[in-house]
């Protein structure tokens, strides 16, 4: 789908190889800028780490006069230039908007970050989990009286990396039909925000109360997980009472008249009491038995080797294994496209010939 769009991306974590995995995988030409000074406190992903799928990969020194220009010539044919440096670095290292787009005037530059070009946090160092702490994403995560937790990564670093993929392609639209690029400034802290949009919704409707855990989605009996009589765990969330009634026949409780308040909160945690005494009578596989087929929103907990071996994955693929590497399928899915073809993930420099030779062609 992106057949043509050449991409530059400095070498990162975070949102920025995530972005760049995305455009690998839509079919961009995907140009991953690795350090030859790898720097030994980072906490890295390792050599051909499956986020670089299908990247071609040139090593440089960002010290050395010589691999700065060369950076520089490869803006000059690149649609866009990825990086995830805290504000001021790659401006330091002489690679800053101002002089790639002096070589490249309709490049879109993008900045990821996780608090944002401006600001007072701009500056500081963060994770994570500091992101969507700071964003408000973190408040309503876990369960009632118990600490916020949230899947690793999956809210900051890749909600960031999505946005940031939205914002460059939109740009890119834009300088086709302008031939002037811009700076795409792509925060984790702003994206969470904006991911937020539902749960404020549902706070304009009355349905999410300020107060953790005393809210539909974080408090009821009917949104929640409960653990099963071989450690597994089942998750439930159905919301619509249809689903629920549907949810309480499989459970045969349909005629239990203490279920029957679905929406009152000041009996949502003896209802989950309840619930939790009657799921851990059986393993989570006997109640994917009873659930089998049924549209009562309720689903088992799985890792990804078990998520990978469901009959859903089998059918859809979207979990493959790569060079023995578990790993996500690309997404979604285009009529018409030829089927994807795996592309196996760089070593560090793998393509540094190749590059520079065709940077010498064009001299």
């Amino acid at each position: 789908m992106l057949n043509g769009l050449r991409v530059i991306e400095v070498a990162g974590l975070g949102p920025a190889p995530f972005c760049g995995l995305l455009m690998s995988d839509l079919g961009a030409d995907v140009i991953l800028v690795d350090r030859r000074d790898v720097d030994p406190e980072a906490v890295g992903l390792g050599e051909a780490s499956l986020v670089d799928r299908g990247k071609r990969s040139i090593a440089l020194d960002f010290k050395s006069a010589d691999d700065i220009e060369t950076l520089l010539r490869l803006v000059e044919s690149a649609d866009v230039l990825i990086e995830g440096f805290r504000p001021g670095v790659m401006e330091r290292l002489g690679v800053g908007p101002d002089e790639c787009m002096a070589r490249n005037p309709a490049l879109i530059y993008c900045r990821a970050t996780g608090w944002g070009q401006t600001g007072p946090m701009a500056p500081r160092a963060g994770h994570d989990m500091n992101y969507i702490a700071l964003s408000g994403a973190l408040w309503y995560a876990g369960e009632p009286g118990s600490r916020p937790t949230t899947p690793p990564s999956l809210v900051g670093d890749i909600g960031g990396g999505l946005y940031l993929a939205v914002g460059m392609l939109a740009a890119v639209m834009r300088a086709r039909q302008t031939g002037t690029g811009c700076v795409v400034d792509g925060a984790i802290f702003d994206a969470n925000a904006h991911m937020m949009s539902l749960l404020m919704a549902l706070r304009q409707r009355g349905n999410m109360d300020i107060s953790r855990g005393t809210s539909m989605l974080d408090g009821s009996h009917w949104s929640r997980t409960y653990v099963c009589a071989d450690g597994g765990y089942m998750s439930v969330q159905c919301f619509e009472p249809k689903f629920y009634r549907t949810f309480l026949e499989r459970l045969g409780l349909a005629s239990d008249a203490f279920f029957r308040s679905q929406f009152e909160p000041s009996a949502w945690a003896d209802q989950s009491r309840r619930l939790e005494e009657v799921f851990v009578t059986r393993t989570r596989d006997a109640w994917c038995e009873i659930f089998d087929g049924a549209d009562a929103c309720v689903a088992p907990v799985l890792n990804p080797e078990e998520a990978a071996a469901h009959p859903h994955n089998a059918a859809r693929q979207a979990y493959v294994t790569l060079d023995g590497v578990l790993q996500g399928a690309p997404t979604p899915r285009f009529s018409g496209a030829p089927p994807w073809k795996p592309r196996p993930s760089p070593k560090r420099g793998q393509h540094q010939a190749e590059i520079l030779a065709s940077l010498d062609a064009v001299k």
